[in-house]
């Protein structure tokens, strides 16, 4: 059988039932979340100020569907500074209740309200010395009633065409923890550095590397004194691989630098440099930078100035460390 031609399945597509139903979906998904922001309401923000004031836990329970996007706000919550773990209701009923401390806040979600695995826990729950935070589609239901506070995701329908899976609901109910989620973010004051520090193996956090994150330091530092005589410079130049010395007089201070293209012009004019000490032969006022600062501010001073190591220093200009351009090639600084 011949296949259809290409231009002729793209011009017919827009047509396609199922396309219409993937329209239908979403637009009434987006009309279950845009029909949220009528219920926000001072409960909100008493539950954003219940949470930032805790000194526990956000602790999300819920089945079935509901526990799959519990999962999701407890990630979007802890990477965000609010400590959050999911416990499924099941396991809680069968002694993993010993999970949840006084202090924490139990976010409980069910749509109905009626789930009987978390109705049953909430005595419990209660009896520990957790805040419960209901989140559900029923302000009416047991779990609105028992709860501390209620958030409402209710919706008007499913996007089900049955009107039977979880569709629009947990759509909402999902975008609901987000909010929560950033308005934590606004309240805690959560920056962009404190995203990096939770998210270390990401792009964001090789972004937010700091220099004293990767500067060598300690014995690792070339570092000799301004009295020091030449061939002692060339040998601890060696002798750390960096290429170069940083000069320092009695107190720690950078007083100059001498790499390897230093020695070569030097040799080119003068022989008998390895007579000469430290001071007779080092670069004065060398570049430096505070180990607090970026470590793409680091590569971008290297680049500029065609240099491939740069010393870290203090406020007082002693020499804390140093940093190659082999320490930050391959970390998509930028």
């Amino acid at each position: 059988m011949a296949k259809p031609r290409k231009n002729a399945a793209i011009r017919d597509a827009k047509d396609h039932p199922a396309l219409a139903e993937a329209r239908r979906v979403l637009e009434v998904e987006s009309a279950a979340i845009l029909g949220l922001i009528e219920h926000l309401d001072r409960n909100f923000v008493d539950v954003v100020e219940l949470i930032n004031a805790s000194n526990g836990r956000v602790v999300t329970m819920g089945l079935g569907k509901s526990g799959i996007i519990c999962k999701k706000i407890s990630a979007t919550l802890a990477s965000t500074g609010t400590p959050s773990f999911f416990l499924h209701p099941a396991e809680a009923i069968h002694g993993d209740l010993g999970m949840i401390v006084r202090g924490d806040v139990v976010l409980a979600i069910s749509n109905s309200g009626e789930t009987e695995e978390l109705v049953r826990l909430l005595p419990s729950i209660k009896r520990i010395g957790a805040e419960i935070v209901a989140m559900t589609g029923n302000p009416s239901s047991t779990l609105a009633k028992t709860a501390d506070y209620h958030l409402s995701a209710a919706i008007s329908r499913e996007a089900c065409p049955l009107g039977l899976a979880p569709t629009a609901s947990t759509t909402a109910t999902l975008a609901l923890g987000d909010a929560l989620a950033m308005a934590l973010l606004l309240r805690k004051g959560f920056k962009e550095e404190d995203f990096a520090f939770l998210h270390p193996g990401g792009k964001l956090g090789k972004r937010f590397l700091r220099v004293h994150d990767l500067m060598h330091s300690g014995d690792q530092v070339p570092m000799v004194s301004v009295e020091t005589s030449m061939h002692d410079v060339i040998y601890e130049m060696s002798k750390k691989g960096f290429g170069i010395a940083a000069v320092v007089n009695a107190h720690g201070v950078l007083e100059g630098v001498v790499s390897d293209g230093d020695l070569r012009r030097l040799l080119q004019k003068d022989e008998q440099i390895l007579r000469k000490t430290a001071a007779d032969c080092m670069k004065r006022n060398p570049v430096t930078i505070d180990g607090s600062e970026l470590a793409s501010a680091a590569l971008q001073i290297m680049e500029q100035r065609k240099i491939t190591s740069l010393f870290i220093t203090d406020g007082d200009g002693r020499v804390e460390g140093i940093i190659h351009l082999h320490d930050l090639w391959g970390l998509e600084l930028f």
